[in-house]
């Protein structure tokens, strides 16, 4: 019988094992396909065949991919998901008051501290509770707290090998749109 090589359960005193960037483990603890196929395709060389060959091999990758996506009424994976969570709370930032009271910093403190122990990915879970423990969140300003935010945001992209995000920007992003306008 093979051994179990799964990331151990909450509660059952084992450290999870570091994973490679850009893998991300649904909720029984096996990579997502959107996570696998992303690492796939960060591992996969340029081919040296003539570009009609690389276009076929383009063609197929993403026939392969698009099979791979799950349709829009299907239960979100931990990419979806994920993907959701932050435009939730980055737009909660973005509505929140530039001058809030202790009651709304109390408010969005526990919001975030149940937020993390509910969040349905418990490796994901485990590991934003661990950088609050680490970061304390701010939440003395929208601004304070959007920078947070976004810090906590460039965080997890780091672990999963994603580009980050320019934070001094976060409010143009989530809240005021692009001043080029495209957001009008």
């Amino acid at each position: 019988m093979a051994a179990d090589i799964r990331e151990p359960q909450p509660g059952s005193g084992q450290p999870p094992r570091k994973l490679p960037p850009g893998v991300v483990l649904d909720k029984d603890g096996k990579p997502s396909k959107a996570s696998f196929m992303s690492l796939a395709h960060k591992q996969a060389k340029p081919s040296s065949k003539a570009s009609a060959g690389a276009a076929t091999a383009a063609a197929t990758a993403a026939a392969a991919t698009a099979s791979l996506q799950p349709a829009n009424d299907c239960p979100a994976d931990v990419e979806t998901l994920g993907r959701s969570t932050w435009t939730l709370l980055h737009s909660i930032a973005a509505t929140y008051p530039k001058a809030p009271s202790h009651t709304q910093q109390s408010n969005l403190k526990s919001f975030m501290g149940l937020f993390s122990r509910l969040y349905p990915c418990w490796v994901c879970a485990e590991d934003f509770e661990s950088y609050m423990e680490k970061e304390k969140i701010r939440v003395g300003s929208r601004d304070e707290f959007g920078k947070w935010l976004c810090e906590a945001h460039n965080a997890v992209n780091t672990k999963l090998g994603k580009d980050t995000f320019d934070c001094s920007k976060w409010e143009e992003r989530w809240r005021t749109g692009w001043k080029d306008g495209r957001c009008n």
